[in-house]
């Protein structure tokens, strides 16, 4: 038996690790950060408005991987959403499932990790960056690595649907990696959902790779259940001439930690982040990311916005880091949030390290509840005061879903936040 005096929660997380035999040095990586370390502590700073270690002691029972749940072409139809017209890759429990996936390898491969053995697996996300990419390194089973050659644009976006479901077991592990070529263009839609209402822990980590001259986007939905305990490590690497842009918008889930880095590795190129989240019931969503600018003449821009009802909670921590030679650097990070119940919080927190002297750098948030006087003026125009706080709400949250580009995941994710806003939110 391994055993280590971190933590309660990470001795058992050791004692169920699987056995997989493929990817030993990755699973060495994490097996040896985790008896180090251990997973976060109470106290640790970087956890410590999201106690993930203490929610899993607290309902996850059975630590080891959740196995496969039923599924059939009917449950993946009604995932798919009106306009979508493109390939989708269907995980269960976060298991590929080639009999319900469609995959055209149009301008792009496709195969399983262990098939790959691609040499860039781990190099980008590394077990110093989180402990959970650490125990993912040590129990996932399997992932999926999606390639797009040199100066080839995939035409229809690639959507990635995972379909959770805590059975004989309530842990599910998800790895992807993408690795986008030179002069090449993607995009990938991601959509999360909870096939019942039972307690689970996900634990994801999606690796990316931006080679020169390319573009790739990337539209996450979390919509899980409230007992889901997720956290996702998703890392980018951009470089010469690339851009990157993450949209992400969370709905719902019991407690929800997204760590989201990108890596400006080059000049000329741009890393973009956006996320929403409208949260309500006693939904917990942490959002810390981490901007990393290394060489000269690169841009980024970060706005995250956040409406909280009931006793919701928000977190958003985000880093901007400016190394000694990235002059002439363009950073923009900002996060804006409105609370609508005495007993909603949020904790933000928005950072600048700067060793530059050559650049343009801000940071700014503000929290607050509805303008009063808006909302007059529109019910003073024979506006209902329900209709006319959604107006002003989705006012606030409408902005950011004009980034995400491709129109039917766009309008998906509209009604969705319509419906939510509508409603006695």
């Amino acid at each position: 038996m391994t055993t280590i005096t971190k933590n309660k929660v990470t001795d058992l997380f050791l004692l169920n690790k699987p056995t997989n035999s493929n990817f030993v040095e990755l699973r060495k990586a994490g097996l040896d950060y985790l008896e180090s370390n251990g997973l976060p502590a109470l106290k640790e700073e970087e956890y410590k408005f999201t106690q993930i270690s203490k929610r899993l002691e607290q309902q996850i029972t059975n630590f080891k991987s959740a196995q496969p749940a039923s599924l059939s072409k009917e449950l993946v139809q009604k995932a798919i959403f009106e306009g979508f017209d493109g390939d989708i890759i269907v995980f269960n429990n976060g298991e590929f499932v080639p009999t319900l996936s469609i995959i055209s390898q149009q301008n792009y491969s496709f195969s399983l990790l262990s098939d790959a053995k691609p040499e860039i697996l781990g190099s980008i996300a590394k077990v110093e960056n989180d402990p959970f990419v650490a125990l993912n390194n040590l129990a996932f089973n399997d992932g999926v690595f999606i390639s797009v050659p040199k100066g080839k644009k995939v035409e229809k976006p690639i959507y990635l649907l995972h379909l959770n479901q805590a059975n004989q077991g309530q842990v599910v592990n998800q790895r992807v990696l993408i690795d986008v070529a030179d002069s090449a263009e993607v995009t990938f839609l991601e959509n999360t959902i909870s096939l019942d209402e039972e307690s689970y822990f996900s634990n994801t980590v999606v690796e990316v790779k931006v080679a020169q001259n390319s573009h790739a986007h990337y539209y996450r939905l979390q919509n899980e259940n409230r007992q889901a305990i997720v956290v996702n490590n998703f890392v980018t690497d951009i470089h010469r001439d690339a851009t990157f842009t993450s949209v992400a918008t969370q709905l719902q889930g019991g407690m929800l930690r997204n760590n989201l880095t990108m890596n400006l590795l080059d000049s000329g190129c741009e890393g973009n982040m956006y996320g929403l989240y409208l949260l309500n019931g006693k939904t917990h969503v942490d959002n810390h990311t981490n901007v990393d600018h290394t060489k000269p003449h690169a841009d980024s821009n970060e706005l995250y916005k956040g409406i909280l009802a009931d006793s919701s909670r928000g977190v958003f921590n985000g880093k901007i880091f400016v190394r000694q030679d990235a002059q002439k650097t363009n950073a923009f990070q900002q996060n804006n949030n409105i609370l609508l119940s005495e007993d909603a919080i949020i904790n933000t927190k928005p950072q600048l390290e700067i060793w530059a002297d050559d650049v343009k750098c801000s940071h700014g948030c503000t929290t607050g509840q509805l303008d009063e006087e808006a909302l007059f003026y529109l019910q003073a125009r024979g506006i209902g005061k329900e209709q006319a706080r959604g107006l002003l709400l989705y006012a606030f949250a409408g902005e950011l879903m004009e980034h995400i580009l491709y129109q039917p995941f766009q309008q998906y994710c509209t009604n969705l936040i319509q419906d939510r806003l509508g409603s006695k939110f």
